[in-house]
């Protein structure tokens, strides 16, 4: 499998709260039992990234294969374990480590989405927080 590196410093801009209200959405439509990707669509239509959209609903699920639980959301004060996660490799250059992915075939995907998640956040508009 090949990987390009993205330069951290050519990212749009810190994921960090772009990642936490992508999750908070799309955590509580999952369990709302509601569709995700309109409502991710919306949200990130409002920060001028709508692309973002099956990104992120690829991203979190294979995120909640590849480590075996259900992605947990913190609250408006304090981002959850699996949300700082995230952000982190999503900051990262490199694979997943293989001390963080429970499932081998599905970390495997997860580390495709998590590229792909990179090079979208380095074309997206540089204010999508």
């Amino acid at each position: 499998m090949m990987h390009v590196v993205i330069d951290g410093a050519a990212a749009a801009s810190d994921p960090a709260e772009l990642v936490s209200a992508a999750a908070r959405c799309w955590r509580l439509a999952r369990d709302e039992g509601a569709a995700t990707q309109p409502r991710l669509h919306a949200l990130l239509s409002e920060r001028q990234c709508p692309m973002l959209a099956v990104a992120f609903d690829s991203l979190l699920h294979l995120y909640e294969q590849a480590l075996d639980h259900p992605f947990a959301i913190g609250d408006t004060d304090s981002p959850s374990e699996d949300e700082v996660l995230l952000t982190n490799l999503l900051r990262s250059t490199g694979r997943v480590p293989p001390c963080v992915a429970a499932r081998q075939g599905a970390a495997s995907a997860f580390d495709c989405a998590l590229c792909s998640m990179r090079i979208l956040l380095t074309l997206a508009p540089k204010d999508i927080q």
